[in-house]
């Protein structure tokens, strides 16, 4: 039986073929739509395909006739004729150069019709070889560019998005939580430390029946292959191509392993150190005097909390866990209070139907209804990304009205909520601003980003945003560095000059907390903290369901040291109007 997603998956796939032939983009539009709608449908999509009542999907928006048919196909026979037919045209292995940032599907075209490269490593030699550089409408610098996309994808091949594999995790910790020997579990590692990219999956559990639980563990549905069964450690690779490692040990011995196998490697080795100090040896088993005979106390604990006040210090939340000031502030007990996912009363960068998002105003405010937000920010694309049907002055101030008019609904029902008017305003390429300060005005807020122009010198594209950020109704800047995890890197920007310049101007940061970008990187964010600068956690959204990469937020927020205090989207609905005008004060 084929998943919900893998029927997404077919219909993006004959969206890109039908691109690659040439047909009617509304036709294409179809598929994409199409899949995008199976993925968000309310409700047991693939029982009412299977169903004799198949039909009533069509009644769908974004479905239709064609499509309720394909669905039924696909739900009872588990494959679909016609993708077969289209895919049997194009060697499969032509769906891996639409990962390769600057290609399309005009570019894969020529590239297969003139070349005939249908592979990653087809195009690579077509490079080497100098032969891309020979191709009317490529060139020496795009062949460059293309060489640098798939070297950059080599480099990060055994590495997945942490909110790419974020479900398998959960679930896979709840499922080893769920049996009766399992007497505690945690996922440990760079996942556990919300690292924005991982290279497995380390998981521990507390039990006195080791072998049972590695014999459970490999047969779990999520195991697509088993690398190593042990008595007391698996390795297996999950649906997702992420390596997943499953560590035993006895409750005893739990609360050791956990700070151990949760890392970093760095913050083990300066908590050894400063355990040797002391006069004990640590290990992912034990915490125990160095000298057998000495009469140093032996210390009894039950948790990570436990172990760490074994050795004088507070507990640093795993996030903290880099060797980057955490266990001086634990041995000073001046560890912050970190920001939780419960602390946010809403977000602001979001997206509708309007521009290039996929629900509605009110789909998007119900969403966050359903979240326990107080309020929810709406900012659409500006004119200038036509490629995301950015709004024009007219249309955005339509949206503005239409907010208005949802809002008095939502006072006349007694409702504790409001939709917040914004735009995502493009930051042209010599640093203006897609719309005037006339129009910005009538917004509750603004989110500047940068779209386009990515190869401008450092220098130069810093300048850029910095006169943005100079603009009085330049609320927030949008995904500062433009990055895509481990499909495009960030543009050339001075970050600490764009902090001291959002310092200077009351600017907010954006946490763009997307799973493909979590931009600004956590690195910068105490910083930004130390410079007063205030952070927005804010999901990128362009459907309803995206409000849940709030999660992701948070956790890159904790890995930056935030407080509730740093993060401007924990003020409640009756302060947050004044604040985000504070710049205009």
């Amino acid at each position: 039986m084929l998943t919900r997603e893998q029927i997404a998956d077919i219909f993006e796939k004959i969206a890109l073929l039908l691109d690659l032939q040439d047909e009617n983009p509304f036709k294409i539009r179809a598929y994409k739509t199409g899949a995008e709608v199976v993925e968000s449908y309310q409700g047991d999509l693939l029982k009412i395909a299977a169903s004799d009542d198949y039909k009533d999907l069509s009644k769908t928006k974004g479905i239709g006739k064609a499509l309720s048919d394909k669905l039924h196909e696909l739900a009872t026979t588990g494959k679909l004729e016609y993708y077969n037919n289209l895919k049997a045209e194009f060697p499969d292995t032509v769906f891996d150069l639409f990962r390769i940032q600057g290609l399309g599907p005009k570019r894969i075209k020529d590239l297969y019709k003139k070349l005939g490269i249908a592979s990653i490593a087809d195009l690579k030699k077509a490079c080497e070889n100098d032969r891309i550089a020979q191709l009317p409408g490529f060139g020496k610098k795009t062949q460059g560019k293309l060489l640098e996309a798939i070297t950059f994808r080599e480099q990060n091949a055994d590495r997945f998005r942490l909110g790419d594999v974020a479900g398998q995790a959960e679930l896979i910790l709840h499922e080893l939580k769920s049996h009766p020997d399992c007497l505690r579990a945690e996922v440990a590692g760079s996942y556990r430390r919300g690292k924005e990219t991982l290279h497995d999956l380390d998981f521990l559990v507390a039990t006195g029946n080791a072998p049972g639980i590695m014999d459970y563990f490999i047969v779990l549905p999520e195991v697509d292959s088993i690398i190593n069964h042990g008595a007391t450690k698996s390795s297996v690779r999950l649906t997702s191509g992420i390596q997943c490692d499953l560590r035993a040990v006895s409750n005893e011995e739990f609360s050791c392993a956990l700070v151990y196998f949760t890392g970093s490697k760095e913050h083990n080795v300066a908590l050894r150190g400063l355990a040797r100090e002391q006069g004990y040896t640590l290990n992912e088993y034990r915490l125990a005097p160095i000298d057998p005979d000495t009469t140093q106390p032996t210390h009894e604990f039950h948790d990570e909390a436990g172990l760490y006040a074994a050795l004088g210090l507070d507990c640093p939340p795993a996030e903290l866990r880099e060797n980057q000031g955490e266990i001086e502030a634990a041995t000073e007990h001046t560890l912050p209070r970190l920001v939780e996912l419960e602390n946010l009363r809403g977000t602001f960068h979001n997206h509708t139907t309007a521009s290039d998002g996929h629900s509605s105003l009110m789909e998007m405010a119900n969403a966050a209804i359903e979240l326990g937000l107080q309020y929810l920010g709406i900012a659409d694309h500006s004119k200038a990304s036509v490629q995301a049907n950015g709004l024009n002055e007219k249309r955005l101030l339509n949206q503005v009205r239409d907010i208005r008019n949802i809002n008095e609904n939502f006072k006349d029902e007694d409702i504790d909520f409001r939709l917040l008017s914004g735009s995502e305003v493009d930051i042209l390429k010599d640093g203006s601003l897609d719309f005037d300060d006339e129009l910005m005005a009538q917004l509750d807020y603004t989110v500047a980003s940068v779209h386009n122009a990515f190869t401008l010198p450092e220098a130069e594209m810093t300048k850029r945003i910095i006169a943005a950020i100079e603009n009085p109704y330049v609320t927030m800047v949008g995904h500062p560095t433009g990055r895509l995890l481990l499909e495009r890197e960030p543009y050339a920007v001075n970050i600490p000059d764009i902090i001291d310049a959002c310092a200077a101007t009351g600017t907010i940061i954006e946490l763009n907390c997307n799973p493909w970008r979590l931009d600004m990187d956590w690195r910068w964010w105490k910083l930004a903290a130390q410079k007063g600068v205030k952070c927005a956690i804010n999901p990128d959204a362009h459907r309803a369901c995206d409000l849940d990469s709030l999660f992701f937020g948070i956790k890159i927020a904790r890995k930056g040291w935030l407080t509730r205090n740093d993060v401007i989207n924990c003020l409640p609905l009756e302060e947050i109007t004044d604040a985000l005008a504070t710049k205009l004060s």
